[in-house]
């Protein structure tokens, strides 16, 4: 406890979630002194500083970043007396291994909820959580913003944060045309999620400060659609909440942080990629939402891919481009153009470990159940120029891209490509309809 008698605090985060607790709940809050944030997940985020000029009065000199891998020599440095631990996707046996370091060094460990954390809107708010990376709820949110128009509404996109930049700079961002993604100097991952929402004209926002973004998001139309991140809980109070599982990674809608908690929250769930799944892994995911959330309402719904030139895989080495965080902290092995590539008859994937160099063999270490696919990754300049050379360094006879982008307009590759896209089809769409009206009469 400092002189003045405010507890200090650490905030474990990963460029997101953290900022957003410590806006809401710390910022200004006599009770508590945040000496740090730590980082990790995410390249290249530690080493900054929270800017004084969101932090607050109480912060002029901004809050440090500092790597996870220091946290016990912070906490004893600086006699920190709670850890707040406030990013997502991580198993719930990875949060407690991480709240025993914290207790081992002497300070207590603490999760930040809702009630603290939830911002009201003027608007109606609907939300598209999920309970891991990569269940599909990116293409959710386009199903409901496409769903809103039809019902005469004006829908605006607010998306969970991925700020990796300068802070202040990305304060607030609002993304209307291709030429705003190069203002704000967005990453691959960035791209992925905003692009196709520009391509139906929708207005994105997304920032580091949420009251600011929501504030500002709320003259840009007449309902407010969150489109979250990872698993993360919402940040806007929710007059509905849609959250989608995977069968593919069933049981995981119980034993990922903070997932199982959006899953209990639910009034919506859907059970995605059921064309695709083991009808027994669907089973399983249907018994565990009736186990903890027997209220919701609960949709089967379907990924159809789309392939651009199917017969270009036919009996060729495909190399598989696919979303980054679905495979690095979202644990799938395989993505949209994998499966793609398989369904098209493809003479085999061509593993791209052997070809890959820097960052991306240091994601490979640090991710090794990835499937033999590549993570686009791209947190900055480097890393894409990484990326690019990896694919240029396999034998692969064509490349098939599953992103959500057109990797092909970021970066040259000197071979055949092939798009592959996918989006939400749902087996009962009336019963998600009846839901949305009612949520935005309320």
């Amino acid at each position: 406890m400092t002189d003045n008698g405010r507890r200090r605090v650490i905030i474990l985060g990963a460029a997101g979630r953290d900022f957003h607790d410590f806006n809401t709940y710390f910022r200004g809050n006599p009770d508590y002194e945040v000496v740090a944030f730590t980082a990790t997940q995410i390249p290249n985020i530690e080493g900054r500083l929270y800017p004084a000029e969101i932090a607050g009065a109480d912060y002029p000199s901004g809050v440090p970043i500092l790597p996870e891998e220091e946290l016990e020599s912070v906490i004893e440095r600086e006699r920190i007396e709670f850890c707040s631990f406030s990013y997502s996707d991580v198993s719930h046996e990875y949060v407690m291994h991480l709240a025993s370091r914290c207790l081992a060094a002497g300070a207590g460990f603490m999760l930040l909820g809702p009630r603290q954390t939830l911002l009201d809107s003027k608007r109606p708010v609907i939300s598209a959580c999920a309970v891991r990376t990569g269940a599909g709820k990116s293409q959710t949110t386009r199903y409901v913003v496409e769903r809103l128009r039809q019902f005469g509404r004006k829908p605006v996109v607010v998306r969970h944060p991925m700020p990796y930049g300068d802070l202040v700079k990305q304060r607030v961002q609002r993304y209307e045309t291709y030429e705003d993604l190069e203002r704000h100097e967005v990453t691959i991952e960035e791209r992925e999620e905003y692009e196709p929402h520009l391509n139906k004209g929708t207005i994105v926002y997304a920032g580091v400060d949420y009251e600011a973004v929501l504030r500002q998001a709320e003259n840009d139309g007449d309902v407010v659609l969150w489109d979250g991140g990872n698993n993360d809980l919402p940040f806007f109070r929710p007059n509905l909440h849609i959250v989608v599982t995977d069968p593919h990674r069933a049981g995981h809608e119980l034993s990922y942080h903070p997932g199982e908690a959006n899953l209990r929250m639910a009034d919506v769930v859907i059970i995605n990629k059921v064309g695709s799944a083991r009808a027994e892994d669907v089973e399983t995911v249907r018994r565990n939402i009736e186990e903890v959330n027997p209220k919701a309402l609960v949709l089967a719904g379907r990924s159809p891919l789309t392939v651009d030139d199917p017969g270009a895989l036919k009996g060729k080495r495909v190399l598989a481009v696919e979303d980054g965080p679905s495979l690095t902290h979202g644990e799938l092995r395989l993505g949209a153009a994998s499966l793609a590539a398989q369904e098209c008859g493809a003479k085999e994937l061509v593993d791209p470990r052997p070809f890959a160099v820097g960052s991306i063999v240091e994601t490979f270490r640090k991710y090794p159940g990835t499937g033999p696919v590549l993570p686009a990754m791209g947190y900055g300049d480097e890393q894409i120029r990484e990326l690019a050379e990896t694919i240029g360094n396999s034998d692969a006879d064509v490349v098939a891209i599953g992103t959500p982008i057109d990797l092909a307009r970021l970066i040259e590759i000197d071979r055949p490509t092939v798009r592959v896209t996918y989006d939400l089809a749902l087996d009962e769409p009336g019963k998600l309809d009846e839901l949305l009206r009612q949520a935005l009469e309320k």
